[in-house]
């Protein structure tokens, strides 16, 4: 499934390349009263490792951001993001990845974050990888037991909403440094020790599957802001520390 998982990155990045840092159009799926872009690239790449599962594993089921839900009969489902930080890649920044999920049951196994660009390929699964420009690099998340001590990052203070934002922004003045507008590559730093929480609301489940079994196999957390399973998506936070994590919890909860 891991060597399954890769060839899907594989056939998003031959789509998606092409067309990073281009005059591409880009669509808003939102409606006139919000903005969710989206572009060709997304849809097209969503569409080749759509077309691979069905070749491949055809009683798998597919849930993705593009093209919505396919149910099979076996009990794995391919959860698909082929463009998670839509908005980083339509202005030219190298924030954003191909996310590709593996789910058994309600479990998340198997994860995968590609960057084509930039030539990052996160794995978790068995174990937490980067493989990056040729060289492979095992990854474990660092210690880190005061929020006092900790990097925080979030895609945007605007994304919580009016009851979130104090839980949220209790939580950033105690930190010592905070950071936006990195996606799914502020989880993969979770996962590389470099950032040490995560905190986002509104989430989707293909925002977050492939990167739970990331984290948690380099060594951390991924849970909803309540402490329960975060393969559904809504409020997530992701920590390195498991004892910091439990000292975020109350904050958001």
């Amino acid at each position: 499934m891991l060597d399954f998982a890769c060839t899907l990155a594989d056939a998003a990045a031959e789509v998606i390349l092409p067309h990073f840092r281009s005059q591409l159009a880009v669509d808003n799926k939102a409606g006139p009263a919000a903005f969710d872009p989206v572009t060709v690239a997304d849809r097209d790449a969503e569409t080749a490792m759509r077309a691979l599962i069905e070749r491949h594993h055809p009683t798998h089921s597919i849930l993705g951001e593009e093209h919505g839900t396919k149910k099979g009969s076996s009990d794995y489902m391919w959860v698909l993001d082929p463009i998670d930080g839509t908005r980083g890649f339509m202005t030219g920044l190298p924030t954003w990845g191909t996310l590709i999920g593996l789910q058994q049951g309600d479990r998340p196994i198997l994860g995968v974050m590609n960057q084509p660009f930039t030539g990052d390929r996160f794995i978790g699964g068995d174990g937490a990888v980067l493989h990056s420009r040729g060289k492979m690099t095992h990854l474990t998340t660092r210690r880190c037991a005061r929020i006092e001590e900790a990097v925080l990052t979030s895609t945007a203070p605007e994304m919580f909403a009016a009851d979130e934002l104090p839980r949220f922004d209790g939580l950033r003045r105690r930190a010592r440094l905070v950071r936006y507008g990195a996606d799914c590559y502020g989880f993969a730093m979770v996962a590389a020790g470099l950032i040490d929480i995560v905190v986002e609301a509104g989430l989707k489940p293909y925002d977050v599957v492939a990167l739970i079994p990331l984290i948690e196999a380099a060594g951390g957390v991924v849970t909803t802001w309540d402490g329960k399973p975060a393969h559904l998506g809504g409020r997530v936070v992701a920590c390195g520390d498991r004892a910091l994590h439990e000292q975020v919890l109350p904050l958001l909860a």
